[in-house]
C-alpha cells in the first residue's frame, strides 16, 4: 500500500510522474480546481467583509470521494499543483476539500514545486517540500473575487441595454479598449505624401552600379513633400557632378535574443508559426505535462510555461554551454557564465520561475520529431532553439556608411553590412534580420573613386496608418503596459472572439458593431475598469499582496463601492442599443426574406428574420469567391465533425465535390482547371496536368 501521495492538475502528468517514483507513492490528479464561485449567482458577501462563497464544481464529488479515500490510506500527502498563485489556490482548495488542514487530521500534508517535470526536479521537490503559501492563495483570490465583481457588476447592464449573452470583464475590458482605441487611430489617419530619390551610380573600375539614397544637404536632413521638391532635386544632380565625401567603415554586433517568456513565447509562435495564443499554449502544455518519446517512455520536454522570467538555472546554463562549445566551438559561447538577463519590466517579473526552455539541451528536435506530431515538434523546435541561441555569442557585421555629394549642395548616403561572424544566427534569426546588403561595392568605395550618373529614380510614397493588432502585437502591448499576467494572455484574446466583439481576418483584429457598443458603455459609464493604468496599478497591488505586503481584502474594500455606485447610475443614465443582425443575400425558402446571420453554441447560422411567424434556418457557409468545377455552384468552406476544415460545393449532397486543399482563384494556365493552394505553391487539380506554379510565380498569380 502506497504510503505517500501525491495530487497533481492533470492526467497527463500522472502518467509521467508515476514514472519517477516508487511504489511507495500514490499519484491521482484533481483535474483543475475542484472548488470555486457558483456560477448561478455572485458568490461574494459583499455585506460579511467580501467573504467569498465557495462550492464544490459541479461533477467533481466522485473526483473528490477518490482523492479522500486514497487520503485515508496515506501517512503523507504531496500537493503538487502548478508553480503559481493559481497552483497554490488549487492546494488550498485542496485541503479545505479534503478536510486535511492542521487540526483536522494527523497526516502530514506539504507542498512541493517543480518548474520541469523531470526525474531529478520531481526527486529533488521531493527533498525540500513547504508549507502552503497564503500569500499567494490570497493574490490569486483577490484576482478572482475582484474579476467576479467586475464581471457579475457589469455583465447583466450589457444584457439589459445591448445584448444578452455579452461579458464584462477587468482585463479583456482593457484589451476591447486598446483595440478599440487603434481602430479608432486608423479611421482618423490622414495619409501624408513624401518621396524618396534614388541615385544609380557607377563605380570606375567595377561592373553594378550602386544605389545611393537621397539624405538632404549640406545644412542636414531633407523631408521631401511634393512631386516639385523632388523634380527641383533630381533637376539639380542630374547636371551636378558626384564624388565620395566620406567613408566610415566599422562592426556592429546583434546581441542573442533572451529565452522565451509566455509573451515572447506566444508572439514568436504567432508569427512564425500561425499559430493561435490559445493553440499555442495548448500544445505548450503537452510539452510540458510529459510526452511518450520511443525508447525513454513519457518525458516533460519543456520547463513551466506560464512564466514571465527570463532568468536560467545554473544547472541549465552549464549544460547549454557544454552542449554549444561541443557542437559550434568555444568561440560561439556567450561571455560570462550569468543566469540570465532581465527586461525593462524588471520590478513586474515574477521570478520564482525560469524561462521556458528545453528540460534537456541534448534533446534535440530530431531526436525527438518521430514522437511528436506536427504542432508539438514546430514549437518544441522554437523553444529548443531559442534557448540555445540565448546562450552564445552575438553575431557580427562589418559594416560601410558612405556619403556622396552631388555638385556642392546635396548629399546621398550608401550603406551595406557584411555578415562576419554569425555566433546565435548559426542557430536562430528573428524575423526582422537583416538580409545580406544589395550595396555589396560600398566596401570598395573610396574618397578617391570615380563616380557617375546612371540613373535617378524618384518614387512617391503615402504615410501609412498604425497596423491592425493581431494575438501577437496585442499580447505584446498587454504585457508593455502591465496588463494581466503570463496565465492571461491566451483567455483574454480567446474571450473577446468568442463573445464577438473582436473578430479575427487574416491574422489581424478587429472591432465588431458589438464590440464598439460595449467599449463605448465600458468607457462612459466606467471609465476606471477600462483604464490601462488602473489595470497595471492594480496588477502591483497583487504583486503587493503576494509579497505579504498588502491585505487583499483591503484592496476590494477600495475598489467596490465606486464600481456599486457606477453600475446603478450606468442602470438609470444610459439607453438602450439596437444592433440589427447582418443580412445577406440568401433568401428565405419559405416566406422570401432576407435571412439574417445568427451565433449559436456552434457558430454562424442562417435564420430566418420573421422569427417567430418563420422559423426557417440553415447552416452558414463561408463562400471563398471560387465556383465548382463540376456544377458552377458555389464552393465554400466547411468543417468535419473533429473539426478538420475542407472545401466543398454548397449544392451538396446533388454534387459532392470537395477537397482539403484551399481551392485557388487562379486558374491552370495549362489546361484551365481548378488549382488548389499547399504551402507556397498552387497546384492543378488535373492528373493528367499536374501543373505546378511556386513562389514568385504563385503570388503574381494571384
Amino acid at each position: 500500500m502506497a504510503k505517500n501521495l501525491v495530487i497533481v492538475e492533470s492526467p497527463a502528468k500522472v502518467k509521467t510522474i508515476k514514472k519517477f517514483l516508487g511504489s511507495n507513492y500514490q499519484v491521482m490528479a484533481s483535474m483543475g480546481h475542484v472548488r470555486d464561485l457558483p456560477k448561478s449567482q455572485m458568490g461574494i458577501d459583499v455585506e460579511n467583509d467580501f467573504e467569498p462563497k465557495y462550492i464544490t464544481i459541479r461533477g467533481k464529488g466522485e473526483l473528490l470521494s477518490s482523492l479522500r479515500k486514497e487520503v485515508k490510506k496515506a501517512d503523507r500527502i504531496y500537493l503538487a499543483t502548478d508553480p503559481d498563485r493559481e497552483g497554490e489556490a488549487i492546494s488550498w482548495h485542496l485541503i479545505k476539500a479534503l478536510k486535511i488542514e492542521k487540526g483536522e487530521t494527523d497526516k502530514k500534508v506539504e507542498r512541493i514545486t517543480f518548474n520541469e517535470i523531470t526525474k531529478t526536479a520531481v526527486k529533488n521537490s521531493l527533498k525540500n517540500p513547504r508549507e502552503l503559501d497564503m500569500s499567494l492563495v490570497d493574490a490569486q483570490q483577490a484576482r478572482r473575487v475582484l474579476d467576479r465583481l467586475v464581471g457579475y457588476g457589469i455583465s447583466p447592464l450589457l444584457w439589459a441595454k445591448v445584448k444578452r449573452g455579452l461579458s464584462a470583464g477587468r482585463v479583456q475590458s482593457v484589451a476591447l479598449r486598446i483595440i478599440c482605441d487603434r481602430e479608432d487611430e486608423i479611421d482618423a489617419f490622414i495619409p501624408e505624401e513624401y518621396w524618396t530619390i534614388d541615385a544609380l551610380l557607377n563605380v570606375k573600375g567595377e561592373k553594378k552600379p550602386v544605389t545611393a539614397r537621397f539624405y538632404g544637404d549640406t545644412n542636414g536632413k531633407i523631408e521631401i513633400k511634393n512631386r516639385a521638391q523632388a523634380d527641383e532635386i533630381k533637376e539639380y544632380c542630374e547636371s551636378a557632378p558626384f564624388k565620395v565625401s566620406d567613408v566610415k567603415k566599422g562592426e556592429r554586433v546583434k546581441k542573442a535574443p533572451l529565452p522565451f517568456t509566455t509573451s515572447t513565447m506566444q508572439q514568436e509562435a504567432s508569427s512564425r508559426l500561425n499559430f493561435s495564443t490559445q493553440k499555442t499554449m495548448r500544445v505548450a502544455q503537452q510539452l510540458y505535462e510529459g510526452v511518450d518519446i520511443k525508447g525513454e517512455g513519457t518525458i516533460g520536454l519543456i520547463s513551466y510555461l506560464r512564466t514571465d522570467s527570463t532568468r536560467i538555472s545554473e544547472e541549465a546554463a552549464e549544460a547549454a554551454a557544454a552542449y554549444i562549445s561541443e557542437t559550434f566551438g568555444e568561440n560561439y559561447l556567450m561571455e560570462g557564465t550569468g543566469k540570465g538577463k532581465k527586461g525593462s519590466s524588471e520590478k513586474k517579473i515574477q521570478d520564482a520561475h525560469e524561462a521556458i526552455r528545453p528540460t534537456d539541451v541534448r534533446r534535440t528536435p530530431a531526436s525527438v520529431k518521430a514522437s511528436l506530431s506536427r504542432e508539438q515538434f514546430k514549437l518544441y523546435e522554437l523553444i529548443w532553439k531559442r534557448f540555445v541561441s540565448s546562450r552564445m555569442a552575438p553575431a557580427k557585421y562589418a559594416t560601410v556608411n558612405v556619403k556622396i555629394i552631388s555638385g556642392d549642395r546635396y548629399l546621398f548616403t550608401v550603406s551595406a553590412s557584411k555578415l562576419e561572424f554569425e555566433g546565435f544566427m548559426s542557430v536562430y534569426t528573428d524575423e526582422g534580420t537583416e538580409k545580406q546588403d544589395n550595396n555589396v561595392l560600398a566596401k570598395e568605395l573610396s574618397e578617391k573613386s570615380v563616380l557617375t550618373l546612371k540613373e535617378m529614380e524618384e518614387k512617391q510614397h503615402f504615410t501609412q496608418p498604425p497596423a491592425h493588432y493581431t494575438e501577437a502585437s496585442l499580447v505584446r502591448t498587454l504585457e508593455e503596459l502591465g496588463i494581466g499576467r503570463p496565465s492571461t494572455y491566451a483567455p483574454t484574446i480567446t474571450t473577446i472572439l468568442a463573445r464577438r466583439y473582436v473578430t479575427k481576418e487574416q491574422k489581424n483584429l478587429y472591432v465588431t458593431e458589438i464590440g464598439r457598443a460595449v467599449n463605448s458603455i465600458l468607457r462612459d459609464a466606467f471609465p476606471s475598469i477600462v483604464d490601462v493604468n488602473f489595470t497595471a496599478n492594480f496588477e502591483a497591488l497583487l504583486d503587493g499582496v503576494e509579497e505579504g505586503k498588502v491585505q487583499w481584502k483591503t484592496i476590494i474594500e477600495n475598489f467596490y463601492p465606486d464600481l456599486h455606485e457606477a453600475v446603478e447610475k450606468a442602470e438609470s443614465e444610459i439607453e438602450k442599443i439596437s444592433i440589427a443582425d447582418e443580412e445577406t443575400e440568401e433568401i428565405c425558402e419559405n416566406c422570401g426574406r432576407h435571412m439574417v446571420i445568427k451565433y449559436g453554441p456552434h457558430g454562424k447560422f442562417l435564420a430566418c428574420p420573421g422569427f417567430p411567424e418563420c422559423r426557417n434556418t440553415r447552416p452558414y457557409y463561408e463562400k471563398i469567391g471560387v465556383a465548382c468545377p463540376e456544377c458552377g455552384k458555389d464552393l465554400v468552406m466547411k468543417t468535419t465533425r473533429k473539426g478538420r476544415r475542407y472545401y466543398g460545393c454548397i449544392g451538396y449532397p446533388e454534387c459532392e465535390f470537395m477537397t482539403w486543399n484551399k481551392p485557388s482563384k487562379v486558374k491552370c494556365p495549362k489546361c484551365g482547371s481548378l488549382m488548389v493552394e499547399k504551402g507556397k505553391r498552387i497546384l492543378c487539380t488535373n492528373e493528367e496536368c499536374k501543373n505546378v506554379i511556386t513562389g514568385n510565380e504563385a503570388s503574381w498569380a494571384e
